[in-house]
Order: structure tokens, then C-alpha cells, then sequence
């Protein structure tokens, strides 16, 4: 029987992403180890661009901050509340001014499913 996990803030490890200038770091929570379906965790953006294509269905939640994604020409600008869907397969910029954000992601094991499929 599965039973509802806590994950606290002072306990996430957050791994630089990206590449410089400026900073990002990701700390995934919900993983495969833990959920056959569903994947989430935080992330952080300040003056940096990572650039992605978004190899499954994401929604981002702006916790903090400004988030900005890119998409070609076009631009989403998210505050604190703001929710972003992102369809699978859609190429990417992930952007913020001390962005904090919460992804969840499906599938959890797109590296397994969609990423062997593309290569």
C-alpha cells in the first residue's frame, strides 16, 4: 500500500542546469522510484536561457519571480500563480528574473519512451 510522501524545501538538492551566464538548478522530487506515471519538482532561473525540447507533457506553476518561456518569436511571461502547459514535443527557452517554479511532468520515464524513440 502506498502512502503520501512530504518533501521539504530545507531538504531539496537543487543541480546547477544549464550554462552560464546567470543560474539555474533543478531539484527533481517525484521520480520513477516513486510514481510510475508522474514526474514534478522545483526549479530556479535567474538571468540565464536553457534552451529544451520538451520530450513530454509539462505544466509549470511560477512560485516566485518572473518565469519567461520561449517559444520561437513568442513569449509567455508567468508570475507567482501563473500556470504554463506545455504539450509534448515543443521546443523550448526557459528564462527568469529570480524564477522559482514547480514542474510536473508525464510521462515520469519519457527518458525510457520518448527519448529512445527521437535519437
Amino acid at each position: 500500500m502506498k502512502t503520501a510522501i512530504l518533501y521539504k524545501k530545507s531538504e531539496m538538492i537543487h543541480d546547477p542546469y544549464g550554462s552560464d551566464p546567470g543560474r539555474a538548478s533543478i531539484a527533481r522530487i517525484i521520480g520513477p522510484e516513486v510514481s510510475k506515471t508522474i514526474g514534478a519538482g522545483i526549479a530556479t532561473f535567474d538571468q540565464t536561457s536553457v534552451n529544451w525540447t520538451v520530450l513530454y507533457d509539462e505544466i509549470i506553476i511560477c512560485l516566485k519571480g518572473l518565469f519567461r518561456l520561449r517559444l520561437g518569436d513568442d513569449v509567455i511571461e508567468a508570475e507567482p500563480g501563473d500556470v504554463i502547459w506545455i504539450p509534448e514535443y515543443t521546443p523550448v527557452v526557459y528564462e527568469g528574473e529570480g524564477a522559482e517554479v514547480f514542474y510536473t511532468l508525464y510521462p515520469v520515464d519519457w527518458t525510457e519512451t520518448r527519448y529512445k524513440q527521437d535519437v
